[in-house]
């Protein structure tokens, strides 16, 4: 390969994962072209990009970026996955196709986040974390949870003295035509 087609992907890469901070790398060796293009459907209908890249090209063109961590000790064929919602998203699905007979080859190589290298391991560990919905729900729950039993406890009397209130006033009702009838 010529140093002009070289820098040419090079530039690519740079353009295409500008912005990136979050990726995933996998192994895409053994998919034929039919479950790869399957594959690669299924991943942009999720916003989620899969890239096949040259290690040593993608390592310079990566080189002062978050993801430059990524690519340090990686070798063999390799793709970039990126997208999703957010790492905890990416993660999830990049595992839920590794498990998935029908893309077996398939599997996550590493990744980085927050300028970290992250392995295999952690990247399944990863998808397990809650999702970003999930903890914003978590978090709802915690703080509603406090003030909906402080409207409880102060609902609580309040309702209790409404019907003594309406009981009085419903005997009073009651009380007015017998009295009226026993004095007649």
């Amino acid at each position: 390969m010529s140093k002009y087609v070289k820098n040419l992907i090079t530039e690519h890469y740079r353009r295409r994962l500008a912005g990136v901070d979050a990726a995933l790398l996998v192994n895409v060796v053994g998919l034929d072209a039919n479950r790869t293009r399957a594959l690669r459907k299924d991943l942009a209908e999720k916003n989620i990009h899969l890239l096949v890249v040259r290690n040593s090209l993608a390592r310079r063109a990566l080189q002062g970026t978050p993801l430059a961590k990524a690519f340090e000790n990686v070798t063999g064929p390799t793709a970039i996955c990126w997208g999703g919602e957010d790492i905890v998203a990416l993660s999830k699905e990049v595992m839920k196709y590794a498990s998935d007979e029908k893309y077996a080859p398939f599997a996550a190589k590493g990744g980085v986040l927050d300028g970290e290298a992250l392995t295999a391991e952690q990247v399944k560990e990863i998808s397990k974390w809650p999702s970003r919905q999930e903890l914003l729900a978590q978090l709802a729950g915690r703080l509603l949870g406090p003030a909906g039993a402080l409207m409880s406890a102060l609902a609580g009397p309040g309702t209790t003295l409404a019907g003594q209130l309406k009981q009085l006033a419903e005997g009073e009702k009651g009380d007015a035509p017998a009295a009226g009838e026993s004095g007649g």
